[in-house]
């Protein structure tokens, strides 16, 4: 959001340094899937919030911020009490309708996300398969979607809380990533 550059990443970057990474290593998945970036890329010089809304721009454009981990279990309980958006009856059954109704790897896993594609996605949040950047390798592409928030995880201050979309999963995983991993950011507008 401030102009700065952010490097292509072709290393574990260090906790002080912003690195982007293309999806499955490959510049041609960039259009579809964006970027995965490193925590510092997402956040820049802001520091940790759990507010709601999490009141930092970070990497997003003006009048966007980066959505804490209380802002994502808002939306997954919201869309958990709908019954058009719950699979089987049960409220954590709700990946499939976040999942774009493509990209992903299909699966025999009744309600998940890779299980009919073509019924993902009755929410429009259109999450995106791009997998995920850790330990120099591109791991995940069209497995899951891993997704920033501004929310340090309370037990390790390197490890940030991250929503989690996988292709053979009917809920949303809330789990940790540390913080130089490359994973997608999805804007909120404010």
């Amino acid at each position: 959001a401030n102009g700065e550059f952010i490097p292509m990443g072709s290393r574990i970057p260090s906790y002080e340094d912003a690195f982007r990474y293309c999806p499955d290593n490959k510049s041609s998945n960039v259009r579809i899937y964006g970027y995965l970036y490193n925590w510092k890329a997402v956040m820049g010089n802001y520091t940790n919030s759990n507010s709601n809304p999490s009141g930092i721009q970070g990497i997003c454009p003006n009048g966007w911020h980066v959505p804490s981990d209380a802002e994502w279990t808002q939306l997954t309980e919201y869309v958990g009490s709908k019954s058009e958006y719950v699979c089987g009856y049960n409220k954590d059954n709700i990946a499939a309708s976040l999942a774009a109704s493509s990209t992903w790897l299909s699966s025999s896993n009744k309600c998940s996300v890779g299980f009919n594609q073509r019924y993902n996605n009755t929410t429009g949040f259109g999450a995106l398969s791009a997998g995920y950047y850790s330990d120099d390798m591109h791991l995940g592409f069209k497995y899951v979607a891993i997704f920033w928030s501004s929310t340090v995880n309370n037990r390790n201050s390197n490890n940030i809380h991250t929503p989690r979309l996988g292709h053979h999963q009917t809920f949303v995983e809330n789990e940790s990533r540390n913080r130089k991993d490359g994973c997608s950011v999805r804007c909120l507008k404010n």
